[in-house]
């Protein structure tokens, strides 16, 4: 292997690769043609001409003698082995050019550029979905409590968001998949003892075909108020079988694993449908849950990438109003943009001002609102008129600073100092106390509103 030229001023790092290899595929697809920039797992680009139906235009017709040179020492450690090619000579460049995984570039969509981007890990995040309803029409309700950082209170609206809504008359789930620090199983189950099995005995054992008959949910010991409301909890580890070691970092090491027809996000998908199916064979009312509330682990990782952009049609993303959690969810962002899935998260997405404290006229919760505006903006379209009509696109998604129904502004959840000390696992109705509800008075109704919507709509309903 021949090693790149080392480019004039200095290394290209692997930031400055993406713009430098889209730079030279618009530049070859101003003559006529169809560019796939591929970027492999280390970084590194080859861009694909598509000359299959035509013949290169005369400008490219040394395409590998007048571009192949160059694109090595702009690219330097981040040039391919090979990296301009021609489609014609390529034996699977018909799926490769076709693949669902490509998308056009963001920053300009009417181009002639599309990107393929390879990775080992989080690929999840670059592909959005919500989930479909159910063959009888119904549909549940799934939705995703993540905080680019722990310690702001989301296990423990977890569990009072729980218990509201089972009070309001629905069938809840709550479904732990923080894997690595399980935390909301034992104020969620207020006392009932832990099933046998976890969602990582679920994952582990369906990869071989071994899942029938887990228990790996069990119902709360909180009684709701409404009689018709039930309130289950699906744990990340089972409490296991007496005499035998649960081992759960040995289940663990193996949950990330891909299996013949099946990845990880299909699989996580169907541990959560085997919860939803067990609260269903097991239930009073003999159905699915209504709502069902997946805890999801903080940070930058592949399970919070399958929940937020797979699993659910709602995220509640909390955080704090500081420089760590800023640059965390506008990190996040820039990679929905640079992935083209700007358009169909945005919407599923509602920020949660975590542990907000009393300030003069409010000024916290502005700051934090002016911040996650600045965030979200990544994700917002462009409000600038059409070229030529000077005329606003009415579809354009791209809302002001005080829309209080953006995905930007802050749901509230107060800070109160009783919450620091409370034992929700032993103290029984302490939702009740005074301290509690004052906390969650702005955060309980508009979560609920938002969790019992249609998809991508402001209209709650029972």
């Amino acid at each position: 292997m021949t090693l790149a030229p080392k480019p004039a001023g200095g290394p290209v790092r692997f930031a400055e690769a993406r713009p430098l290899a889209l730079a030279l595929a618009h530049e070859l697809a101003a003559a006529g043609v169809n560019v796939l920039a591929v970027r492999d797992v280390q970084g590194r680009f080859t861009l694909i001409i598509d000359d299959r139906a035509q013949q290169l235009p005369p400008a490219l017709e040394n395409l590998e003698e007048d571009y192949g040179p160059r694109a090595a020492r702009d690219l330097g450690a981040y040039a391919a082995d090979r990296p301009l090619m021609r489609a014609s000579g390529l034996f699977s460049a018909g799926a490769l050019l076709a693949s669902e995984r490509s998308v056009t570039d963001p920053e300009h969509p009417a181009s002639r550029v599309r990107v393929l981007d390879n990775t080992v890990v989080g690929e999840d995040w670059a592909h959005v979905s919500v989930p479909s309803a159910e063959a009888d029409g119904t549909r549940t309700h799934r939705t995703a409590l993540y905080g680019f950082k722990g310690g702001v209170g989301r296990s423990t609206a977890t569990a009072v968001l729980a218990r509201h809504l089972a009070d309001q008359g629905h069938i809840v789930l709550v479904v732990d998949l923080d894997l690595e620090s399980p935390g909301v199983g034992p104020i969620v189950a207020a006392g009932a003892e832990l099933p046998p099995h976890g969602i990582v005995d679920q994952l582990v054992e369906s990869a071989v075909g071994n899942d029938e008959g887990l228990e790996h949910v069990v119902r709360s010991a909180y009684t709701p108020r409404s009689g018709r409301g039930e309130l289950w909890f699906a744990p990340a580890r089972g409490q296991g079988t007496p005499g035998i070691p649960y081992a759960y970092v040995d289940k663990l090491n193996r949950v990330y694993a891909d299996v013949p027809g099946a990845g990880f996000s299909d699989r996580l998908e169907q541990a959560v449908r085997a919860c939803e199916d067990a609260v269903a064979r097991n239930g009073d009312s003999g159905r699915r849950p209504d709502v069902v509330l997946l805890d999801s682990r903080a940070g930058i990782h592949d399970i919070a990438a399958v929940t937020i952009s797979r699993l659910c049609d709602l995220a509640l993303l909390f955080g704090t109003d500081n420089a760590q959690t800023w640059q965390g969810y506008r990190d996040l962002f820039a990679a929905w943009l640079s992935s083209g899935q700007a358009p169909a998260i945005r919407e599923k997405l509602r920020m949660v001002a975590s542990m907000v404290p009393d300030s003069p006229q409010g000024s916290y919760l502005r700051s934090f609102r002016e911040h996650a505006w600045e965030c979200f903006s990544l994700l917002y379209d462009d409000d600038v008129p059409a070229p030529g009509t000077n005329e606003l696109d009415p579809n354009l998604f791209s809302p002001s600073l005080e829309d209080e129904a953006a995905p930007h502004h802050p749901v509230p959840i107060l800070f109160e100092p009783g919450l620091v000390g409370l034992d929700a696992v032993t103290v029984p109705g302490w939702q009740d106390r005074a301290f509690v509800q004052a906390a969650y008075q702005g955060f309980l109704p508009t979560a609920t509103l938002l969790i019992t919507a249609d998809p991508q709509s402001s209209k709650g309903h029972r």
